[in-house]
């Protein structure tokens, strides 16, 4: 007998070689979305269920001089009103919230928040930024970078040097499912259901903005009617209708945002605007990078978008960015933040000059690897020439100016990202019974993406087993992660 035992070796086979993880599966799920049982928070029902309506800002920017809410109050069928703005509050952009009513049937509270009587001060407001001088004082310098000698380089009399404005505006997540929930705040105990990306986070979330034992929250989400970065908090919203739960002895409340409000308040990905300078030589080798650049998402400005994206190594570079700060509702994530703003910034700079040097942008960007990160710069090439062979780019593509004749032109376009995502170490809890049935219980949601059927593969995979084997269980805070 050997003194020590060796290490197991944990490791899947081959993919040649697996049974279930690289398959094609029908999707665990598909069956319920398909036919309208997967059933989503906003779908959530039940005979005590109240409705609940937020009254927004009318306004972009003003200070609340009084509120009346008593006739709302007064209205049959509303159980509670919560009012989240008070009397001398400046609110900053159209459609922040002010105040919530809580009715036993929806249209009652639509009639009763109608009824809230507000006094404003009105006050100076901008709400679009694509001017940057127009914006004056609400611009503020939020990001500068010198690197070599720009100037001398844009002097070079041996470089060609490409000019221009470019501009992505403002846009919104608009999730199927508008951001909101049910709540029910019964005594102490709190049953939650989100529309959430972050089903185990999000009790702690609330428990913090309401003073609440975390623990004491039980949140259950089984689908998500699309978040795409903008459903991680719990948000106000979650705070007045746990409130209003709580005033209305325990019933559950249902606050989903109107369509019109999500679209103001629910998050945005920011604008983003640069006039750009950029100078190659001769043969398409980058030497210079200049930049004036300004962005919003809202009261708070934009964050200053990592220009020249990807070719970061560009010699000889002048940056200057500004955050624009308008009337209304703040930014939220958006997959991968500020780097699609930054990706259309910079291939269309980079797309133009190599038209003004007659060259194919492709050519262009692999002449150039040697400006990217060092570690990716293999991948770059590989994935340039196989995106070309899949798109038939030698064939597709032309000079600016040869779609033929035709009111009808067409034409291809490059550009190449990054993003610093990973995978990351997670756990579940799983029972092997006797009779060979497995539950997987594990406290995370379903984005959409397949998340049941790819878990369901897993643990198949890992057991030895079919999956019609495997009983997955997801969508609670109380399973492990």
């Amino acid at each position: 007998m050997p003194d020590t035992m060796p290490e197991p070796k944990y490791a899947y086979p081959p993919m040649e070689e697996r049974r279930v993880i690289g398959k094609t599966p029908t999707r665990v799920d598909g069956p319920q979305k398909a036919t309208g049982k997967a059933k989503y928070s906003s779908d959530y029902w039940n005979e005590h269920l109240l409705f609940a309506v937020l009254m927004g800002s009318p306004i972009a920017h003003g200070r609340i001089k009084s509120i009346d809410s008593s006739a709302a109050k007064a209205t049959p069928g509303v159980t509670a009103v919560y009012e989240v703005a008070k009397a001398g509050d400046e609110i900053q952009w159209c459609g922040a919230e002010l105040v919530a009513v809580a009715a036993e049937r929806e249209e009652i509270a639509r009639d009763a928040v109608r009824k809230v009587k507000i006094d404003w001060e009105i006050m100076d407001h901008l709400v679009q930024e694509d001017d940057l001088k127009a914006a004056g004082k609400r611009a503020k310098a939020s990001g500068e970078k010198l690197q070599g000698d720009p100037d001398a380089a844009f002097q070079d009399s041996g470089v060609v040097v490409s000019e221009g404005h470019y501009a992505i505006p403002v846009i919104t997540h608009c999730c199927l499912e508008s951001h909101g929930c049910v709540i029910q705040w019964d005594g102490d105990t709190i049953n939650y259901w989100p529309s959430t990306q972050s089903l185990s986070g999000i009790a702690g979330d609330l428990g913090n903005l309401l003073k609440f034992p975390p623990d004491k929250i039980n949140a259950d989400m089984q689908y998500i009617g699309g978040g795409f970065g903008s459903k991680f908090s719990a948000d106000r919203w979650a705070v007045v209708c746990a409130n209003l739960s709580k005033s209305s002895g325990g019933k559950p409340g249902k606050l989903f945002l109107d369509r019109n409000v999500e679209l103001m308040i629910a998050g945005n990905r920011p604008s983003g605007f640069a006039n750009i300078k950029v100078a190659a030589k001769p043969d398409g080798s980058l030497v210079a990078w200049q930049s004036q650049s300004w962005s919003t998402g809202g009261i708070g400005g934009g964050g200053m978008p990592p220009i020249p994206y990807v070719f970061g190594d560009i010699p000889n570079q002048r940056q200057n960015h500004s955050a624009v700060a308008v009337n209304a509702g703040g930014s939220r994530a958006w997959r991968a933040p500020n780097h699609p703003q930054a990706a259309y910034l910079t291939y269309s700079a980079l797309e133009d000059l190599a038209a003004k040097l007659k060259m194919d942008p492709a050519e262009m960007y692999k002449k150039n690897l040697g400006l990217t990160p060092k570690l990716l710069r293999d991948i770059y090439a590989y994935q340039i020439d196989k995106a070309a062979e899949l798109m038939d780019w030698k064939k597709k593509w032309h000079q600016r100016g040869d779609s033929g004749p035709g009111p009808v032109v067409k034409g291809l376009g490059m550009s190449l990202a990054t993003w610093g995502g990973a995978g990351h170490s997670s756990k579940c809890q799983t029972t092997i019974y006797p009779n060979g049935i497995v539950v997987v219980e594990l406290g995370t949601q379903d984005l959409g993406t397949g998340t049941r059927t790819i878990i369901t593969q897993v643990a198949a995979e890992t057991l030895g087993l079919p999956m019609a084997r495997i009983t997955l269980k997801i969508g609670s805070n109380k399973y492990p992660v």
